[in-house]
């Protein structure tokens, strides 16, 4: 079975979606069944400036203050400790993610592209890393054996098709797993749910894709544009 996961490296409801969505994986593939994962890009803010400012003065102005910005975050920290992730949005820096997307897509191109997906969202939400900064990109490509040149045009194309996709296929929230192209399961759903996706799917391939209608909003499961 072939799952198409789009998401963002700064989306915290995306790191706990693809913790969750791996285990769910794990427990099917225990069983006999076979999934093929495909990592698909998803920008939540596509306009923003890579300048190592703070998150919580971005989402502050996003979502309607500091003290909204600050209880959001600290009800998905809590959720994402449930599934034995550290988040510091303390420290977390507000990041243009193309460039963190184009080193997936390469890392994927030479078999490390989950790893590379799991060492942006731990250096965002635990390290306090600028993952729009091409020299923290570097390093953790060096630290991966990636070899990526991040400063040539490589994954760029393929990186903006893939925008380009998701767009076209009305992707407006994030995490969301495409699954055989046709079914579509949107946020951050639990493992068992995600488990029956896939035990579902596998008999109920010609279903009519269907998502979770969201707002402009970081929320429970999601995290919208």
């Amino acid at each position: 079975m072939k799952v198409e996961i789009y998401s963002d490296v700064v989306c915290p409801w995306c790191y706990i979606g693809h913790t969750r969505f791996a285990r769910a994986v794990e427990r099917y593939r225990a069983t006999g069944g076979e999934v093929e994962i495909g990592l698909r890009p998803f920008q939540l803010a596509p306009d923003a400036e890579s300048t190592g400012s703070p998150l919580l003065t971005w989402a502050a102005a996003k979502f309607g203050g500091q003290e909204r910005a600050r209880q959001m975050f600290a009800h998905v920290t809590q959720v994402a400790a449930q599934d034995g992730l550290e988040m510091r949005f303390d420290r977390a820096v507000h990041a243009n993610t193309l460039d963190a997307h184009r080193l997936i897509q390469i890392a994927d191109e030479q078999g490390r592209g989950e790893e590379a997906l799991y060492r942006l969202f731990a250096a965002h939400f635990t390290d306090g890393l600028d993952v729009g900064s091409r020299e923290v990109l570097a390093t953790i490509a060096t630290d991966l054996d990636v070899k990526a040149d991040l400063d040539g045009p490589g994954g760029t194309e393929q990186v903006r098709q893939e925008l380009s996709r998701a767009r076209s296929l009305g992707v407006s929230s994030v995490p969301l797993f495409l699954f055989e192209g046709q079914f579509a399961v949107s946020g951050a759903q639990p493992e068992d749910t995600l488990l029956a996706a896939l035990e579902e799917v596998a008999e109920r391939t010609g279903q009519t894709p269907g998502t979770a209608e969201t707002g402009e909003a970081c929320d429970d499961g999601h995290c919208a544009i």
